[in-house]
């Protein structure tokens, strides 16, 4: 095992921790996206807004603890990006299927676009390689 490498219990305790918690969080998203795409009362999909907002907070935590390189990467800067629009659904509620719309095709794009897209570095205008993922 090299200096920074982990032992297969923790890597899989790691990997299972980070695919349950999107896993909780895609279950916020959908119960969030329905109630804004369907123009649902919030208080009747609040607490899925509440679970996605908590597990992507975690998430991005966890993102900017293993590696801070995290932030000036393009799969960093999209998910700032979708916070922005977000805060768009304050003054802009009439806007808010559109701007969720917007997040969610983001997010597919952070997620399952081309590793060299996602660490590519705004700063660096380059891919910056890593500390090995734990997926999820």
């Amino acid at each position: 095992m090299t200096k920074h490498s982990i032992s297969e219990r923790r890597y899989w305790a790691q990997r299972l921790g980070k695919t349950a918690l999107r896993a909780i969080h895609i279950l916020g998203i959908a119960g969030s996206g329905g109630g804004i795409l369907l123009h649902v009362p919030f208080p009747q999909w609040q607490s899925y807004w509440v679970m996605a907002m908590c597990t992507g907070t975690i998430m991005m935590l966890w993102e900017i603890v293993k590696d801070w390189r995290w932030l000036i990467q393009l799969k960093g800067v999209l998910t700032l990006v979708k916070l922005l629009l977000l805060v768009l659904f304050i003054p802009l509620p009439d806007y808010q299927p559109e701007l969720f719309v917007i997040i969610l095709l983001l997010s597919v794009l952070v997620t399952h676009g081309p590793s060299g897209l996602r660490h590519y570095s705004v700063v660096h205008r380059r891919r910056l390689g890593g500390k090995k993922e734990v997926k999820g």
